[in-house]
């Protein structure tokens, strides 16, 4: 039987140590610049999350849970071996891998992350979902344009953040992620769907947001990450290299949300009841910076 780590609310490994002064904290702030840049863009990215050793770690944990028989599949909230409707296109894609291997799980408190995390949400940073996107050699699927808060309304208000770090090189080439700059001040879009048509999105654009819809690349080296605004517009495009193209993503909102509703807030985990702060077991306490 797997332990069940959500229960664990401190490191468990020894992949990642935490700062014991506010001067160790400071290496891991970002710049000025870099606050103002994800502000008036909506994103920012090349920023080292994990060293080489840490991503290698990582990579053997991953390789298990590609596995539907690997121990502790039962705690996924959702797991699927390819969500592209095309089954000569795979898309991997789960929630939940902190609650069954160590590395996955100690991310969520690796201080690279929850630093910049809570200087772009202005506060304390409290953990909402994690994610796996892997796309293998040759034949990845894509992640269709989506802005991930229209599958997040039931929390509110809207004070998320999402961190999508590459476990490979992620390039052009390889499907790496695209956003669309300033689509962070667009409205929320209807829900188009996650994969398959990468031409879905542009049915519920406007005329002005069509002529404003020009994707840039986001490539990153494995062990960097992209933070971007939960109205973000963003997606990526297959893998045909011959390498596979893998990518683990850290989603966190600012203290103080709450449920917008009366259902599960994730598979799997106790109801909080609409308008109760959404908070314990499975959405722990990452970082307090008035207590660092």
């Amino acid at each position: 039987m797997v332990e069940d780590l959500s229960r664990r609310h401190n490191l468990v490994s020894d992949l990642f140590t935490l700062p014991q002064s506010a001067a160790e904290w400071q290496r891991y702030r970002l710049s000025d610049e870099q606050v103002r840049f994800f502000h008036e863009q909506g994103y920012l990215s090349g920023i080292r999350i994990l060293s080489d050793e840490q991503v290698d770690r990582l990579r053997i944990e991953l390789q298990d849970l590609f596995d539907p028989k690997c121990p502790g599949n039962e705690l996924f909230h959702e797991y699927h071996s390819n969500e592209s409707p095309d089954p000569s296109r795979v898309l991997f894609h789960a929630l939940g891998a902190w609650r069954i291997k160590p590395g996955f799980h100690d991310m969520l408190w690796n201080p690279a992350f929850t630093m910049p995390a809570s200087q772009l949400l202005g506060g304390t940073v409290r953990f909402w979902h994690d994610q796996l996107f892997c796309k293998p050699a040759q034949h990845g699927g894509v992640v269709a344009w989506h802005q991930d808060y229209s599958y997040w309304t039931r929390t509110e208000p809207m004070a998320h953040l999402t961190c999508w770090i590459g476990l490979d090189d992620a390039t052009r080439d390889n499907g790496c992620l695209h956003y669309v700059p300033g689509s962070h001040r667009w409205q929320l879009l209807p829900v188009t769907g996650l994969a398959g048509d990468m031409n879905a999105i542009q049915t519920v654009l406007t005329p002005e947001q069509r002529e404003q819809f020009k994707p840039v690349a986001i490539e990153l080296k494995k062990g960097e990450a992209a933070f971007h605004h939960p109205l973000m517009v963003h997606g990526s495009y297959e893998n045909s290299t011959d390498r596979p193209r893998r990518a683990t993503v850290l989603n966190a909102f600012r203290d103080g949300i709450i449920s917008n509703t009366n259902t599960p807030l994730l598979k799997g985990v106790p109801i909080i009841g609409k308008g109760q702060r959404v908070e314990g077991q499975f959405f722990p306490l990452l970082l307090d910076p008035t207590k660092m």
